[in-house]
């Protein structure tokens, strides 16, 4: 199983850097960083400083959309960190939310999102794309590898994911929502004559190491209210009575509202709706026991990649204890195989 860190490009950004090799230093494969250029400082001008400041870890938004970035220049930016810095890249893709809704804009189609992930992918890799109605390539990119992983909760965005994402991306660390995600993927995958196992399975939740759980509850319930975004559209879109798990759904009924400018921030003073019963499903939280039995759990359910967010006030040492504790009990063990 491998770890990523999840991190908000907030300033200082020699902050972000010394998290990213501290993570590294721990033992992380991926250190992740949210995308919205409003809210915060721009992650794809910070990347290139932790390649250059790290030896081993990839980077990538967690995540990217299709409509604040144009798709030609996202996949020069990541051919060109990959060219200086040895394929040490990833990109994380939805179809939009922070960075387009603090714009008063929508989240991308489907549609768009598939197109999108074609035309990042085939240039990404050095390979030529049509794209708005001619041939394009990277003329100077060679040997460059970038893996495009999909970020969906509703049916359609995970049958989306199944057909043509590398890997998929589940924002929540709930059970039982990941096992009928993971095989809504791979039954797309089979259905697209793709092998389901080739889809690279990450879980991203907060991660934090304590014994206070009245303290950590109120250090990541902003995530519930993150994840209660989407859920809105999922509900709008398909009904209450869609084939999304019940968990995901019901919480969101005392929802009133949200404000982007706390976004993904502890302490967000409008997610009280968000009960402890889901903080604790949807997070990581408690003893170094506690993580570990629960990433086992995910890892048998066929998760690839645990990430963790670290929007919360105990970074460090949380990382220290993956690094010297969690990291280790997991290393080299298997996911699931069906």
């Amino acid at each position: 199983m491998d770890f990523g860190a999840v991190l908000q490009t907030n300033p200082p950004a020699s902050r972000i850097v010394h998290l990213a090799k501290l993570a590294e230093q721990y033992g992380f494969s991926h250190v992740w960083t949210f995308d919205s250029h409003i809210l915060w400082q721009e992650p794809y001008v910070i990347y290139s400083a932790i390649l250059a400041e790290t030896h081993r870890v990839k980077v990538g938004p967690f995540v990217t959309n299709p409509a604040t970035r144009d798709w030609t220049v996202t996949a020069s930016v990541f051919a060109t960190l990959n060219e200086m810095y040895g394929n040490r890249t990833v990109v994380g893709i939805g179809r939009g939310d922070s960075a387009v809704r603090v714009t008063n804009g929508k989240p991308t189609t489907l549609k768009e999102l598939r197109e999108s992930i074609h035309v990042i992918r085939e240039l990404g890799n050095s390979r030529a794309v049509e794209y708005n109605g001619t041939m394009l390539q990277l003329p100077w990119s060679h040997g460059s590898e970038l893996e495009v992983w999909v970020a969906a909760y509703g049916p359609l965005a995970l049958k989306l994911t199944g057909e043509v994402g590398d890997g998929f991306i589940l924002q929540l660390a709930d059970l039982d929502i990941a096992k009928w995600m993971i095989e809504t993927v791979r039954t797309a995958a089979d259905n697209a004559g793709r092998d389901p196992m080739s889809i690279t399975f990450c879980v991203a939740a907060p991660m934090y190491i304590g014994t206070d759980w009245d303290h950590m509850r109120n250090q990541t319930r902003w995530f519930g209210g993150m994840v209660g975004n989407h859920v809105a559209d999922i509900v709008a879109k398909h009904g209450e009575g869609s084939d999304v798990p019940r968990a995901l759904t019901d919480y969101i009924a005392g929802r009133e509202g949200y404000d982007y400018n706390t976004h993904g921030k502890a302490g967000n003073d409008h997610v009280d709706f968000v009960p402890d019963e889901i903080v604790d499903r949807f997070c990581v939280l408690g003893s170094a026991h506690d993580h570990i039995e629960k990433l086992e759990a995910l890892r048998d359910l066929g998760v690839d990649q645990f990430a963790g967010y670290l929007q919360h006030d105990n970074k460090e040492e949380t990382l220290r204890v993956y690094g010297e504790t969690i990291i280790p009990a997991l290393r080299g063990a298997k996911r699931a195989t069906a």
